[in-house]
């Protein structure tokens, strides 16, 4: 006679056990599906775009999720690089200095007083907050003003079919890599706000997409992740549940046409499709409002984004 025959459980203990090492095979079940993710991705450089309303909730556990992701990456032995936005906070400051904020085509027009505070924000502010969330839950990072590794020329909008002068507002032209490859190669996670400094020695406000883009096109990376506040490309803007979870670069100028990708989803979409050609392996879409919504994408078989393709 076995032991469980000869000492039988009580039938709702036994229950209960088994159900806990149900939960528990099921915990195993996922650590085995990323395994093949974690080999295939170990050693590569992750660039992530880190942006969305999340950034500004008042719930710290919403923030703590994408740096502890973010430590689970480097953990496991891939290199992350993160390049953070900031738009409503800088507004927020704008106001309270008495500046007013102004758009054109997406880009906030910068004078000299808004790049001031354009780069006490994001540089000052929410860098060093960013930095310091991800050490506190164990991480390694170093926190670098953009004007230390983006240099920038100026950008010219153009509004019925003349050019505009936004002020401050600049596009990326080069990435200073040697400092963020010192700070990989000590382990440590480099945190990048998204200002540059300009020929003319003036710092100049550019968009953080395109900065990220530029950034895993200069490192060479093998991944380039946008977080925002939106679940994907959604194949109608109204629905939350038509995400399109696999596209092709080739397809991004005809869906841009349609109107399927439109406003704040463009630069993402254009920034995309530049790093593909360029060799980034691959790029996804997320939404940085879903738990773990990076780790998801990137070790699981489904993932919950759009994922962008060559």
């Amino acid at each position: 006679m076995d032991a469980a025959a000869r000492f039988p459980l009580p039938t709702r203990q036994s229950d209960v056990f088994l159900t806990e090492v149900h939960d528990l095979i099921s915990k195993a079940d996922v650590l085995l599906e990323a395994l093949p993710y974690l080999q295939r991705h170990r050693g590569g450089t992750f660039v992530i775009k880190y942006g969305g309303s999340f950034m500004d909730s008042p719930d710290a556990a919403a923030r703590d999720r994408v740096a502890r992701d973010i430590v689970f990456l480097a953990a496991a032995g891939i290199h992350p690089v993160v390049v953070h936005g900031g738009g409503k906070a800088i507004t927020r400051a704008m106001e309270k200095a008495g500046l007013k904020a102004r758009f054109v085509q997406g880009q906030r027009v910068t004078d000299e007083a808004t790049a001031a505070v354009v780069e006490e924000v994001l540089s000052r502010e929410i860098n060093p907050e960013i930095a310091a969330t991800i050490n506190r839950l164990g991480g390694n990072a170093k926190g670098f003003s953009g004007t230390t590794v983006f240099k920038s020329r100026k950008l010219w909008l153009e509004v019925d079919g003349q050019k505009m002068d936004a002020g401050f507002v600049g596009e990326v032209a080069s990435v200073r890599v040697e400092p963020l490859r010192a700070c990989l190669e000590a382990g440590a996670i480099p945190v990048c706000s998204p200002t540059a400094l300009g020929d003319d020695g003036r710092i100049y406000n550019c968009n953080a997409d395109v900065a990220a883009a530029q950034m895993a096109i200069a490192l060479r990376a093998c991944r380039l992740i946008f977080m925002s506040d939106v679940p994907g490309v959604l194949r109608d803007p109204k629905d939350a549940a038509s995400v399109i979870t696999h596209l092709r670069a080739a397809e991004v100028e005809s869906l841009k046409k349609s109107g399927v990708i439109d406003k704040g989803m463009i630069p993402k979409a254009d920034s995309a499709v530049q790093a593909l050609r360029a060799g980034v392996d691959k790029v996804s879409l997320v939404d940085g409002r879903v738990p773990h919504s990076i780790l998801l994408e990137i070790f699981t078989n489904e993932g919950v984004g759009t994922e962008l393709i060559p």
